[in-house]
């Protein structure tokens, strides 16, 4: 349990499109039959904020792989804010989400058959060459002929019943599951050659080009995605606490563990602190994804257990990270000035996060004791922290690359 696994971010997130698929398609037997509420909003939220960092983190959309420009990472985030929307405001944005997630499915799986079935380095070479490349055609095969089948039954729900949409579900999480398998086993064998080393002119940081390469690392990214995420959800809940629009604090605690998955199954950056990456922390990476996808789609099953899960995470890790600062004292290096003053602001910055994320984590355990705007305020603060902290983390990692 504790041997060094090193999973790619696309291999991530196909075991979390896994997960999300195979609960889906067991927990909508119960929900069809009435046992069990649904939350249409978030789990369409859900789906769509997962597509979207995959876009933002990787440049690989529903449609092909581009190069990641700012142009696509911009297109991954309006996407992604579209997700949160209808993750955190029940029943606003219903139609346009799921039609959204339909044509993606719809139109994605029908391009990249094709792309699979037609490119004369793929689908017909793999399968002349055998062993494990013929497992991989038959598991992209099988999953983008399910996509293509569940984007056609999400724009038009009358084409299939419940119980054959709870079972393609399944058999589509098995196949992520299955292409997961068969791509860690390719790269694992026959490792793709390193990419040429490409430095960017550390003059891009002072200018942007929306077509430009953006060159960002992982840990920025999910920053970045986690940003979004607080910024948006402080700025509606002002309107939420003064009683204007309704809110789905199921949607927002699904998307919090989804995002924390993500980062603990990839980095092994946990609440707790960073671990090295193991089955272990990759299990309990994806039990926080499995959490935060029976959180989106089943209203109020898990509400308390997960608000105190996340409160104690926020108190745990944020009060360990401040004792810790206490008592080392500040940060000292023998660097170069420009250095020294970046990983000084990233030193402050994880500093001022901490102290919010601690508020926001008692306002979670004694949700009376903190007044509902300030909470607002708080998580936006939180958010524009983030942006701040990921921008510091870039622009250290740009100072490495040119030495």
């Amino acid at each position: 349990m504790n041997a060094e696994l090193d999973l790619s971010l696309e291999i991530v997130i196909l075991l979390v499109l896994a997960i999300f698929m195979l609960l889906f398609g067991f927990l909508l037997i119960p929900i069809n039959a009435g046992a069990l509420p649904y939350n249409a909003n978030a789990t369409y939220g859900l789906f769509q904020v997962i597509v979207s960092f995959q876009i933002i983190a990787l440049g690989k959309t529903p449609f092909g792989d581009f190069r990641r420009s700012w142009l696509v990472v911009v297109i991954g985030i309006c996407s992604a804010i579209l997700g949160m929307a209808a993750s955190f405001i029940p029943g606003s944005l219903t139609s346009v989400v799921r039609v959204s997630v339909g044509l993606v499915l719809l139109g994605g799986g029908l391009r990249l058959l094709v792309q699979l079935l037609t490119d004369e380095e793929k689908a017909r070479a793999w399968m002349r060459i055998g062993g494990l490349l013929s497992h991989l055609t038959i598991a992209c095969i099988l999953v983008y002929g399910l996509t293509i089948a569940l984007g056609a039954i999400t724009l038009f729900p009358g084409i299939a019943t419940n119980t054959m949409t709870a079972l393609l579900l399944i058999a589509y999480g098995a196949g992520f599951t299955y292409l997961a398998w068969c791509i860690w086993n390719v790269r694992r064998t026959n490792p793709p050659p390193p990419p040429p080393q490409e430095v960017e002119n550390v003059s891009a940081l002072k200018s942007f080009d929306i077509l430009s390469e953006a060159a960002l690392p992982l840990s920025v990214a999910i920053l970045l995605l986690l940003g979004v995420l607080l910024t948006l959800l402080g700025l509606l809940l002002f309107p939420v606490n003064l009683g204007l629009i309704a809110f789905s604090p199921d949607g927002q605690f699904g998307l919090l563990l989804m995002v924390m998955a993500i980062q603990i199954v990839s980095l092994g950056d946990t609440p707790l602190g960073i671990f090295r990456q193991s089955s272990a922390i990759t299990l309990v990476g994806l039990a926080f994804a499995a959490l935060g996808v029976v959180s989106s789609i089943v209203p109020g099953l898990l509400t308390a257990a997960i608000t105190v899960l996340l409160g104690a995470l926020n108190v745990a890790g944020a009060g360990g990270f401040l004792l810790k600062r206490y008592f080392a004292g500040q940060y000292r290096s023998n660097d170069g000035g420009a250095r020294v003053a970046a990983v000084a602001n990233i030193e402050t910055t994880q500093t001022m996060v901490n102290w919010v994320a601690l508020a926001f984590g008692i306002s979670m355990l004694v949700p009376q004791l903190i007044p509902g705007l300030v909470v607002a305020g708080v998580l936006v603060v939180n958010g524009l922290l983030l942006f701040r902290l990921a921008s510091n983390l870039w622009k250290v990692t740009k100072m490495q690359q040119t030495g």
